[in-house]
C-alpha cells in the first residue's frame, strides 16, 4: 500500500505532528478471498462496541446537517430451499436473549403505543417490532433490531451528545425520515431512531413512504437504467455458467434435496444458507444427506468474485450512476439549503436495502467498499468552516470508516489540500454534471435516453 502522510485529526485541533494513513491504493494482488470470513463481515452479529469515525473534525468546524441511508439489520430468508425445514428462528423479541440491549426492553414498550405517529399510506398498516414465534419471510430478527439500536446509540453518543446536532426543543421540522414499504426497513429505521433521538416523541415521527428500491420518487423514467441493469445480468449469468465448481456443488446439493439443479438455483440457496451461517443453525438435511460448509464455501466464494468482476466491467458502474443520480440529488439539493442558512431537515434517514446502497457506493467510486452487510450504514456529514462561515465541507463514512477520498470527485483534491474533508460544491458539481459526463450528456434526462455509441 501507498502511506500518505496527512496532519491527523485531534480533539483540540490539527496536531502539528505527521501521521501517515493508509489508502487502499494496493500494489500487489491482495489474498485469498476467504468465503467464511466474509461471510461473518456480512452478518455483522452484535458483539465487541464498535469503533468509527464519525463526528471526527477540527474544533473549529461546525457540524450542520446528518444524512444517513441503512440498509434494513438481519433478516429472516427471503427464498426457502425446497423440501428441507426451514430455519428455526425466533422473531419474538426477548430481551433475555442474545444478542440483546439494554434499551431493548424500553423499545418494545414505547413501540407498541405508536398512535400518534404520522406514517405515509401503507406505513401505518405495518407491525413497528418483529413479533412472530416463528419468522416470516424477510421478516427482521432480533438481532436486526439489536443493529439498529446499536447504530442510533452510536450516532446519538457523537452527533447529539457531542456535536449537538440536535437540541432539546427540536420539532418535526428537523427530520426526514424515508423508508420502503417493508416491515423490515421500517423496523430498522425506528429502532435506529429510538436510541438516536433526544427522546423518541411519536407526534414528532413522520415517516414517508418510498416505492421504488432506488428512492427514485419521481424521476423513475430511465430507459438506458433498465438498458445496463440488464447488461449487467447477463454478465452475472455468464459468469455463474463458466465456473464449474459452482455447478458441481448446486448439481450435488439438487441431489441431497431431491429437485432438480435449476430449482435449486431458483430458489436462491445462498440467501437461506446465510442465515443458517449468521444463526449458527445447522444447514439442512434429508435422507439423502446434508448441506454442509463445502457448499456455502463454493456459493459464497462465487458470489464474492462476481463482486470483484461487477467491479471491473463497468456495466454496474453505468446503471448505478443513473439509479442514484435521483436520491444523490436530492441530497445535494438539501446539503445546499442548509449551507445557505435553512434549519430545516438537518437530520435525514433513508431506511432502505442492499440494492438502495449498493450502487450508491459504485456511483461514489468507492470501488473498495465491501457488498452492504446487514444494518450497514452510509453517512454524509455537512460541516461549516468556523474561521470562514461561507465555506462548507462534506464528508463521507460508511460503516464509521472515513471513505471521502475515495470518491471519484474528491481523490485529487485530497492530494493537493491539507483540508480533512471535501468541498461541498466538489459534490455539488459531480452529481449535477460529472455523473453524465461518461454517458456524453449534460443531464439526467439526455443520460437516460442517449443510447452508447
Amino acid at each position: 500500500v501507498h502511506l500518505i502522510p496527512v496532519n491527523p485529526i485531534r480533539e483540540g485541533g490539527l496536531s502539528p505532528k505527521s501521521r501517515k494513513r493508509i489508502m487502499p491504493d494496493l500494489l500487489t494482488e491482495p489474498p485469498v478471498i476467504d468465503p467464511v470470513y466474509e461471510a461473518h463481515v456480512y452478518c455483522n452479529i452484535p458483539t465487541i462496541a464498535e469503533r468509527s469515525m464519525e463526528g471526527h473534525a477540527p474544533h473549529y468546524f461546525k457540524l450542520v446537517s446528518v444524512q444517513v441511508l441503512i440498509r434494513h439489520g438481519d433478516r429472516y430468508p427471503l427464498y426457502a430451499i425446497p423440501k428441507t425445514k426451514r430455519p428455526d428462528i425466533d422473531c419474538m423479541l426477548l430481551p433475555s436473549r442474545k444478542p440483546s440491549h439494554p434499551q431493548l426492553e424500553a423499545f418494545i414498550k414505547h413501540m407498541s403505543k405508536g398512535s400518534a405517529a404520522q406514517m405515509d399510506g401503507s406505513l401505518s398498516s405495518l407491525p413497528r417490532y418483529p413479533s412472530h414465534s416463528l419468522c416470516e419471510m424477510g421478516e427482521l430478527t432480533q438481532t436486526g433490531v439489536v443493529q439498529h439500536l446499536r447504530n442510533g446509540q452510536l450516532l446519538r453518543e457523537i452527533y447529539i451528545n457531542k456535536h449537538k446536532l440536535l437540541l432539546s426543543d427540536w420539532t418535526a421540522k428537523h427530520l426526514y425520515l424515508e423508508t420502503t414499504g417493508k416491515s423490515r426497513t421500517l423496523q430498522s429505521a425506528l429502532a435506529l431512531l429510538y436510541t438516536f433521538l433526544p427522546d423518541f416523541d411519536w407526534k414528532k415521527i413522520n415517516m414517508r413512504h418510498q416505492w421504488s428500491t432506488i428512492f427514485c420518487s419521481g424521476s423513475c423514467d430511465c430507459p438506458m437504467r433498465n438498458h445496463y441493469l440488464e447488461e449487467e445480468q447477463r454478465r452475472q449469468y455468464s459468469l455463474r455458467v463458466k465456473n464449474n465448481d459452482l455447478e458441481k456443488i448446486y448439481v450435488d446439493m439438487a441431489k441431497v434435496v431431491g429437485i432438480p439443479t435449476r430449482q435449486l438455483r431458483a430458489s436462491n440457496p445462498i440467501d437461506s444458507l446465510l442465515c443458517y451461517f449468521c444463526h449458527n443453525v445447522s444447514f439442512p438435511c434429508t435422507k439423502t444427506g446434508c448441506i454442509g460448509m463445502e457448499h456455502f464455501k463454493v456459493i459464497k466464494r462465487h458470489q464474492l468474485e462476481d463482486e470483484r468482476e461487477r467491479q471491473e466491467k463497468k456495466l454496474y458502474f453505468l446503471y448505478a450512476l443513473l439509479a442514484t443520480h435521483p436520491l444523490l440529488n436530492q441530497t445535494v439539493n438539501r446539503l445546499q439549503r442548509i449551507a445557505g442558512g435553512k434549519k430545516e431537515e438537518v437530520f435525514v434517514l433513508y431506511s432502505a436495502h442492499d440494492v438502495t446502497l449498493s450502487p450508491v457506493l459504485s456511483a461514489l467510486g468507492i470501488t473498495e467498499a465491501r457488498f452492504p452487510r446487514f444494518a450497514a450504514r452510509l453517512v454524509f456529514e455537512l460541516w461549516q468552516d468556523g474561521k470562514r462561515p461561507k465555506e462548507h465541507f462534506i464528508r463521507i463514512l460508511y460503516n464509521g470508516a472515513d471513505v471521502t477520498f475515495q470518491t471519484s470527485f474528491c481523490k485529487d483534491y485530497y492530494k493537493r489540500s491539507s483540508k480533512p474533508m471535501c468541498p461541498l460544491e466538489k459534490f455539488v458539481n459531480f452529481v449535477k454534471r460529472d455523473m453524465f459526463l461518461v454517458f456524453n450528456s449534460t443531464s439526467y434526462y439526455d443520460a437516460c435516453r442517449r443510447r452508447p455509441l
